[in-house]
């Protein structure tokens, strides 16, 4: 066993407005040069929809991530042999027309203009070409423009449902996923790399891109299954989320984190069994990827494994920030908190708590009155399978465990609220929550301070392994497990 210290985050979905406000700061911040229009290294999509690059869920037509082979996971659309082939000429990865051609705005025309009858407008330019265009498509474009009645039919997450039966007026159901770079464990965008040039950080796990190494091959884009590593047309070089590691290093929140007004985003350290890794992505079945990748992250609590991990070159500060993470509370301890997609076999560190929402009638007309009926995941307006669909590979019972425990949480704060007698010491039995559990993941869920939801130690640049040299040489614990082309 050895033990790496990984950054991770975890995102309230029940609490996010889909105000956009994570996105705007880290745009201003990293993505502001030629080149670099169409990047939103975190956006906010719309739910149902198609996303945004437009079908980044749809394997089948752009193979992406990890498929399981005879000897373990391989990347998905081809081994070394089918990626050398295509390294001139990769179809696999979003053109154009799946993101979208990003436009500004004629203000001079407002200012030129002459006397007019009508308001004068300032007419949608593209950014690329400098022509007049019409926008028709956007980060967040179910949000804007489509809606879910134009989108939705085409959301792979409708699998196993009825879609047009879901999205008629009287069904249809809307939830907010933010979105940003998953900083893999099993990342395939650093294996697909034939130069070397994306890498993940030995000291805290965080997958970063060498723009002096890159050379626009664009396997990575093509191989990330979230559609997360973009392609600056104009430096020719990828471009991808980088965890606002500059502010990471200092103790401070990535920007998108920091800026949120919902307070939905946590941020903190997990140990992590990295000899485990190849094995938990090598699960026969996908429903089996969640549970595998929970294996993987140590008790932080537990002496030997403090001991062992500082023996692994973990910092002290950083141990006893891991365990005060409520990152690895949300995901491990209350298991509130579930992967994206874990069927990419990438074993993703963005985690999301998946959204409550309004109850369905029952048949007949008849209303949720009882606490009972108004907490049954089964009657939710967003249906269980698709959330299971969207965050378990299809396995309902892990949501809809964490969505009991978050409706008794809420019956529990109630019942103080209204003064009523609860139950003491277990608040609900079947859910395994306890008063004092109830009671911490009240703190952290509603009323948690700036220190308990970013639990951020500071770098110890000067014990990382030369990474800046040779980084390929330096990350002994994470990047020997992914080869890639250069296995």
């Amino acid at each position: 066993m050895k033990i790496k210290a990984q950054m991770g985050m975890v995102l309230n979905l029940d609490k996010c407005l889909g105000c956009h406000t994570c996105s705007i700061p880290c745009k201003n911040a990293w993505t502001t040069a030629r080149g670099s229009e169409y990047m939103w290294f975190n956006h906010v999509e719309t739910k149902p929809g198609v996303g945004y690059p437009k079908q980044w869920e749809r394997r089948d037509t752009s193979p992406s991530g990890w498929e399981l082979g005879k000897n373990g996971p391989v990347l998905a659309g081809g081994g070394k042999l089918g990626r050398l082939a295509s390294l001139f000429g990769n179809t696999a990865q979003p053109g154009m027309e799946q993101y979208y051609e990003p436009w500004t705005y004629d203000y001079a025309h407002l200012a030129k203009s002459g006397p007019t009858r009508h308001q004068p407008q300032a007419e949608a330019v593209s950014a690329i070409s400098g022509q007049p265009m019409t926008p028709a498509a956007g980060p967040n474009w179910e949000g804007d423009l489509a809606g879910t009645h134009i989108t939705g039919l085409d959301d792979p997450n409708f699998t196993g449902l009825q879609a047009e039966a879901l999205l008629r007026f009287e069904r249809v159901f809307m939830m907010h996923l933010p979105r940003l770079c998953e900083h893999c464990l099993h990342p395939a965008c650093v294996a697909s790399c034939p130069s070397g040039a994306i890498y993940k950080r030995d000291e805290d796990g965080i997958v970063l891109v060498d723009q002096s190494r890159c050379r626009g091959w664009r396997q990575c884009v093509g191989a990330c299954p979230y559609k997360k590593v973009y392609f600056n047309w104009n430096t020719h070089r990828a471009e991808k989320c980088l965890f606002c590691y500059p502010r990471v290093e200092s103790s401070q929140a990535p920007l998108c984190a920091q800026s949120c007004p919902g307070r939905i985003r946590y941020v903190g350290v997990m140990l992590v069994d990295v000899d485990a890794v190849q094995q938990a992505a090598a699960q026969p079945e996908a429903t089996d990827m969640y549970e595998a990748q929970m294996k993987l992250f140590l008790d932080p609590h537990d002496a030997a494994i403090a001991r062992q991990a500082e023996r692994d070159g973990v910092p002290h500060a950083w141990i006893q920030a891991a365990q005060r993470s409520p990152v690895y509370k949300l995901a491990v301890e209350w298991r509130v908190a579930l992967p994206l997609h874990p069927e990419f076999r990438t074993l993703p560190m963005v985690w999301y708590i998946p959204p409550a929402s309004p109850l369905n009638a029952l048949a007949g007309g008849e209303q949720h009155e009882t606490e009972e009926s108004w907490a049954d995941p089964d009657n939710m307006r967003i249906p269980l399978r698709y959330l299971a669909n969207l965050f378990t590979a299809g396995d309902e019972a892990p949501v809809r465990r964490a969505l009991e425990k978050l409706m008794a949480l809420r019956r529990h704060m109630r019942n103080q609220r209204l003064d009523r007698q609860t139950q003491d010491p277990q608040v609900e039995p079947e859910t395994g929550l306890t008063t004092t559990v109830a009671e911490d993941m009240y703190r952290l869920l509603a009323v948690a301070r700036h220190e308990d939801r970013y639990v951020i130690p500071s770098a110890h640049r000067e014990e990382a392994q030369g990474e800046d040299a040779e980084h390929l040489k330096g990350c002994t614990g994470f990047t020997d497990i992914h080869g890639g082309l250069r296995s």
